[in-house]
C-alpha cells in the first residue's frame, strides 16, 4: 500500500495526541478488566500469561514483568485462579517451582472481547505503508523502552516497586 498524505504535526501536537491515546487506553483497559471481572493489574498479568505461549511463566517472571513483589504476584495468581483464568502446573525441570498456564475458556473470553478491537486496529494499520508501519513499530518499541527506563529510575529513587497492594516492596 502507498502511504496516504498525512497532516503535519509538531512534536507538541504529537505529545498531546500520545497523552490522549494513553488516557483512552487506560480507561479502555479498566473497562475491559471490569467486563472480565478482573482488576487492571490482574488483566495485565493474564495478558503476559497468554503471550508467554508454550513457555509458561513462573510467579517470579510475572513479578518482573509487572514490577511487583513475588508476594503481590501470589495474591494476583490466587485471584486469577479463583476466577478461572489460570491454573498452576509443576515445573518439569524444578519440582519446587510452579508455572502458570492460561485456562483455554478464559483465553476464549478475552479473545472474544478484544478481537473486534484488534480487527479495527489491524484495519487502521492497513492504511499505512510498510515504511510507515516500520516507523510506528520503531517508535512504539523505543518509547516503551524509554518509559520502562524512566519507571525504573523512579523506583530506584523512591525505594523500589509497589507491591500492588499500595505498599512498598
Amino acid at each position: 500500500m502507498h502511504a496516504k498524505p498525512r497532516p503535519t504535526a509538531t512534536p507538541a501536537q504529537a505529545l498531546d495526541a500520545m497523552d490522549n491515546l494513553i488516557a483512552t487506553a487506560q480507561l479502555g483497559q479498566q473497562e475491559m478488566a471490569e467486563r472480565l471481572g478482573l482488576n487492571v493489574t490482574d488483566l495485565v498479568c493474564f495478558a503476559y500469561v497468554i503471550k508467554s505461549g508454550e513457555h509458561l511463566l513462573t510467579a517470579g517472571d510475572l513479578a518482573a514483568h509487572v514490577h511487583v513483589t513475588t508476594g503481590a504476584v501470589t495474591g494476583i495468581l490466587n485471584r486469577l485462579e479463583r476466577a478461572g483464568f489460570i491454573t498452576r502446573v509443576p515445573d518439569p525441570t524444578d519440582r519446587r517451582r510452579v508455572r502458570v498456564a492460561p485456562v483455554p475458556a478464559a483465553v476464549t473470553r478475552v479473545i472474544a472481547l478484544y478481537g473486534p478491537y484488534y480487527d479495527r486496529l489491524n484495519a487502521q494499520f492497513a492504511e499505512y505503508s510498510p515504511a510507515e508501519i516500520a516507523v510506528l513499530n520503531d517508535w512504539f518499541t523505543r518509547t516503551s523502552a524509554l518509559a520502562q527506563g524512566y519507571m525504573e529510575e523512579l523506583r530506584a529513587r523512591d525505594g523500589g516497586p509497589e507491591t500492588g497492594d499500595g505498599e512498598r516492596g
